[in-house]
């Protein structure tokens, strides 16, 4: 029994890690593309860094709008409705990008509204990253026990540097031994089409798996979702103990909760690890690293083969996550990265400044991506799918997760100038915030490891109280 509800939970894990795969695959795609993209509908039209910029970041245009929708969505419909939506927007971006012109434009012909037309399909795929960034990781913490809930999450972000690694891999594929003339006419297209077959498999293996029993009891589906939890955990008492905290937890009578009513530091502080997880800087890597590579004086294909090692650190040191998450705790994890970013994105601002370039520049970047894919990388989704209380997560997820886009939009978009007027010493900017995240986790994170997602329920709603009676206790307040 204890082996098939393993199996069981590794399996819808793996499945909604899929968005994860889909989040990383597309987001990075761009990565192999963005040279070709700038030349073909940007440069020929005589725009500016500026407009390349907004160009490679579009889709997170789209993931903003999909993290916003995504909490009414998952709350009208399911997690794992929301999660098939998600594929559908996958598959239609793919191809979409790979072919623009498929519908109104003439290929090879370039013009404004190509490039918008372009950006639309880049933000479809947005608002499917969006969706599953918010909704995947809900989606495993609701599906598994307390015990192992950190390692199951870091699944789904050990899959979104999957994906990243993978299409790295696939762009080092289609443009080896390519001239650059080649990659510019078909192999850009290319990329963004190897994207439909993750999609579609994400799609099929959707309608394989179960909704979440909290969503199920949120509808009043008790006995379902008793079934559903006594699978998961392998107990009947273990079921009938967590359905009872699920029911007291949501309430349900018909009384809303205001966002507001666990008090507003578990808002402050799930949000502010969202948007940390962003600013410090990694997409700039994963979105620009052939680039970054070649201003270090890689050939094309020699700095895809290295963005490739990017990707590929990601994955090996998410194993270790796996091991330690529910060690050593959440807020271990994010200190240590806080401290690790700073030094490596630091040193090599330093080595720029110094006039310093080449493998120990390249060293201190794919430090900075190890560190960050062990720490930041997965914690932060696994923060933020277990710190909000049942009744507000739906809604606290989606406006986290749309904060946290927001800041990737605002740094992601903002790289090129910041490139060309300062090079890497742009990067000092990133490890002074990555420095203000470590006193920021210091002073206000608290640890969630070991609990259920009621008990981390219950701990906010003692803080409230707490509060509330400190306030009441003042001297001013006994005179009154």
């Amino acid at each position: 029994m204890k082996n098939n509800k393993r199996y069981y939970i590794l399996f819808v894990a793996a499945v909604a890690s899929l968005g994860g795969l889909l989040f990383g695959y597309d987001t990075a795609v761009i990565a192999g593309a963005e040279q070709s993209i700038q030349f073909y509908l940007v440069d020929s039209l005589g725009l500016s860094s500026f407009a390349h910029g907004l160009t490679v970041s579009s889709a997170l245009v789209g993931c903003i709008i999909g993290a916003i929708i995504s909490g009414l969505l998952s709350n009208r419909i399911g997690r794992r409705n929301t999660l098939i939506i998600a594929a559908v927007l996958f598959f239609l971006s793919a191809l979409g990008s790979a072919y623009p012109e498929l519908l109104f434009f003439t290929l090879g012909e370039p013009s404004l509204a190509l490039l918008i037309t372009f950006n639309i399909y880049r933000i479809l795929g947005g608002i499917g990253v969006g969706l599953a960034s918010a909704i995947a990781p809900i989606y495993i913490s609701e599906m598994s026990p307390q015990n192992i809930r950190g390692r199951m999450v870091v699944l789904y972000s050990m899959s979104v540097v999957l994906g990243q690694t993978v299409v790295y891999i696939v762009n080092w594929l289609i443009s080896l031994g390519q001239t650059r003339e080649w990659i510019n006419e078909i192999g850009w297209r290319l990329m963004f089409a190897s994207e439909l077959i993750p999609a579609a498999l994400f799609f099929f293996l959707l309608l394989f798996i179960p909704e979440t029993p909290r969503y199920i009891a949120l509808k009043h589906d008790y006995d379902k979702a008793y079934s559903l939890l006594e699978k998961i955990n392998g107990s009947k008492q273990v079921a009938s103990e967590t359905l009872q905290q699920i029911k007291h937890s949501i309430n349900t009578s018909t009384e809303k909760v205001s966002l507001f009513h666990y008090g507003k530091l578990v808002l402050f502080v799930g949000m502010a690890v969202a948007i940390f997880q962003q600013i410090i800087g990694i997409n700039i890597i994963m979105y620009y690293a052939p680039r970054i590579f070649e201003n270090l004086g890689a050939d094309p294909s020699t700095s895809m083969l290295q963005t490739i090692f990017v990707g590929a650190i990601g994955v090996v040191v998410s194993l270790l996550t796996i091991k330690l998450i529910d060690r050593k705790g959440r807020k271990f994890l994010l200190l240590l990265g806080s401290a690790g970013c700073a030094i490596c994105l630091i040193a090599v601002a330093s080595l720029f400044l110094m006039g310093i370039q080449g493998i120990s520049t390249l060293i201190f970047i794919l430090g900075f991506v190890a560190v960050f894919q062990m720490t930041w990388g997965p914690v932060t989704w696994v923060y933020v799918s277990e710190v909000f209380p049942n009744k507000i997560r739906g809604q606290a997820v989606a406006i986290a997760v749309t904060l946290s886009w927001g800041a990737n939009l605002t740094a992601s978009s903002t790289f090129p100038p910041l490139n060309d007027a300062l090079g890497t010493g742009s990067f000092l900017i990133y490890g002074l915030i990555s420095t203000l995240a470590f006193f920021f986790v210091l002073k206000f994170v608290p640890e969630t490891k070991n609990k259920s997602l009621e008990e981390i329920e219950a701990t906010w709603l003692a803080g409230k109280k707490s509060e509330l009676e400190t306030i009441d206790n003042t001297p001013e307040k006994k005179a009154n």
